[in-house]
């Protein structure tokens, strides 16, 4: 299958981000989304829509921004788009360092986050994903779950 369809590839994966705040690291994390061709422009909005509704953040210094359930006609394919924040980024007075964004069609976006939410739970991989020195580190941590929803 080629990389383009996976959920997670080494081009959802960009490190050393900045972002002034909350709403430009989602601005980001939906390009991101929308370059690697998985959404439509409107899901970006629908980011914001559902952050201002619940906080994406999950704690461990990460956040997974992701539309609301309205938002699932803009999905084109499921995919993860993943930005690392070193030097972090003011989530309502928490620090994120790692946002990733998820495009989901239908109930996968459930089963993606709950796979992330297995894998945040260990400090340490959440640890190593927040510090990771390249995207390489990234999609090692992450491939466990990526196995559980192949493209």
């Amino acid at each position: 299958m080629p990389t383009d369809a996976a959920i997670l590839s080494a081009e959802s994966v960009l490190i050393g981000c900045a972002a002034p705040g909350r709403d430009d690291a989602i601005t980001q994390v939906g390009r991101k989304l929308l370059a690697l061709g998985a959404v439509e422009p409107q899901y970006l909005d629908a980011m914001h829509d559902r952050e201002r509704s619940v906080s994406t953040y999950v704690g461990e210094g990460v956040a997974i921004p992701h539309g609301t359930d309205e938002s699932r006609r803009f999905v084109k394919r499921t995919a993860l788009a993943v930005l690392q924040f070193p030097d972090g980024v003011d989530w309502d007075g928490n620090e994120v360092r790692l946002c990733v964004g998820i495009a989901a069609k239908g109930s996968e976006q459930v089963g993606i986050l709950s796979s992330l939410a297995r894998i945040l739970m260990d400090g340490e991989r959440a640890r190593q994903l927040r510090e990771a020195p390249d995207a390489d580190t990234i999609l090692r941590v992450l491939n466990e779950m990526d196995e559980e929803f192949p493209p």
